[in-house]
């Protein structure tokens, strides 16, 4: 006699499928999340359930820096209080949380929603390198900071941007690597300090 394999129920399979999408999540912990929502926390998953369908229903992109907004400009964008002759390109909204959480940056932004990567066909048109030009053109910036990541595609954002930002004649600068604040030399890695040696600055 054959034996019957235990299928789950479509809506389960569902929930684990779309689980499964989140960065970071494999099917074994998709599969956990899903049942300890479904037997433990009913509640928290309704609230799941009406967090993300507010969420993707009033989220949109600011006009400006093309981060998200509940409006067509964002808080950031319309406060009379950011230097707006500084622009820093960065390359989602959460890297924009963390710069602003340092709170050593009172300029404007703009966020890219991703990063050049040919193997996965995202180039400067895909990222809307245009925009940027058009903001720039409208005038007043005079600083463009670079604040991508130092992976090899970040790497690889930063020059395009460098290279399309030069016949505007404006000042480009790059976020600065190096060592930690509170660290030891002992425990950084040798490419952190190899960086940092390069980006020394003279106490002249």
């Amino acid at each position: 006699m054959e034996e019957q394999q235990i299928s789950e129920p479509e809506p389960l399979i569902n929930l684990i499928k779309a689980l499964k999408r989140l960065p970071g999540i494999g099917i074994r912990s998709a599969r956990r999340i899903a049942y300890h929502l479904m037997q433990y926390d009913l509640q928290g998953a309704n609230s799941l359930s009406i967090a993300l369908s507010e969420a993707t229903g009033s989220l949109q992109h600011c006009i400006s820096c093309n981060s998200f907004s509940e409006t067509d400009l964002c808080v950031t964008c319309s406060s009379s209080f950011r230097d707006k002759s500084l622009l820093c390109i960065v390359e989602t909204p959460s890297d924009l949380i963390n710069l602003e959480a340092s709170h050593g940056y009172k300029g404007l932004y703009y966020v890219l929603m991703g990063r050049i990567s040919p193997l996965d066909g995202i180039g400067p048109k895909e990222l809307n390198f245009h925009k940027i030009s058009e903001r720039i053109n409208k005038g007043g910036i005079e600083e463009v900071i670079i604040a991508t990541g130092f992976t090899a595609e970040g790497e690889t954002t930063a020059q395009f941007l460098i290279d399309m930002l030069v016949p505007f004649g404006i000042k480009t600068s790059r976020l600065a690597r190096g060592v930690p604040a509170g660290s030891e030399l002992e425990y950084i890695d040798a490419g952190t300090i190899a960086w940092a040696l390069m980006d020394r600055k003279s106490n002249l």
